[in-house]
């Protein structure tokens, strides 16, 4: 039987990248994410299963959990930012749904799904979080602390989980143009071109190819975390842009 790789988030960006990634790579793909109507463009092209899920909802995550046999991957990529507010004007209302799916839907993702991942005898979970969860930049303290406990989750996972036949890999990524940033500005669209004004960010594809590479390493071999930026960016605060 071919392997079953879950990824949430998967009707738009990285998630769906990964999805065309890992059916390449071999995986029956089960497709979670809140906008169905995108979710199921993505399973006619990649022969997977679009399945409604709100990872901030654990009524939507026990029913998308009960339709599933077996798990040997999840991929834990649902998550959001919200607003550039300093700690001082936080919008406390955004900071909640910011933890609310960035922590508390990948704590509930991967509890439901543990015991299917486990019993596959060769699992791996993957958590793509940000380089927000090394480092930190002024205005974005609600969604750099939900990063950094998400980094946290997955060192604890893999003490909690080291014998048993599971892998916990991080992604990090840096500047990756997708709809993350106009999200965040709330639907601004030149605002969040303004972010990748001048240099070439990464796109989908590339998070998606490091994700695939590190699901189809030898079931020996654990890669802790990838942090992956553009060439043009050391830091979030440190960025070579072109002067046009």
């Amino acid at each position: 039987m071919r392997p079953v790789a879950v990824i949430t988030g998967a009707s738009s960006g990285i998630g769906a990248a990964t999805a065309d990634r890992l059916a390449v790579e071999g995986f029956d793909v089960i497709l979670g994410a809140r906008r169905k109507d995108k979710l199921e463009e993505v399973a006619e092209r990649t022969g997977g299963r679009a399945l409604e899920l709100d990872v901030t909802d654990p009524d939507s995550v026990t029913r998308f959990v009960e339709q599933l046999d077996r798990v040997n991957i999840l991929v834990n990529n649902a998550g959001l930012a919200l607003g550039r507010d300093t700690i001082e004007d936080l919008d406390e209302d955004a900071v909640r749904r910011m933890w609310e799916t960035n922590v508390m839907g990948v704590l509930r993702m991967t509890r439901a799904l543990l015991p299917k991942i486990e019993a596959s005898g060769n699992g791996h979970i993957v958590n793509v979080g940000s380089t927000a969860a090394i480092e930190v930049y002024p205005a974005g303290g609600g969604y750099t602390t939900s990063k950094h406990a998400l980094r946290v989750i997955s060192g604890t996972l893999r003490l909690e989980l080291v014998g048993r036949p599971i892998r916990v890999t991080e992604v990090d990524p840096g500047l990756v143009e997708t709809e993350f940033s106009i999200v965040r500005f709330e639907g601004d669209v030149e605002k969040a071109a303004n972010v990748y004004k001048g240099l070439k960010p990464l796109v989908a594809e590339d998070i998606a190819d490091c994700i695939g590479w590190a699901v189809t390493r030898p079931e020996h071999v654990n890669i802790d975390q990838i942090v992956v930026r553009p060439r043009a960016q050391a830091t979030s605060m440190v960025i070579a842009r072109d002067d046009d």
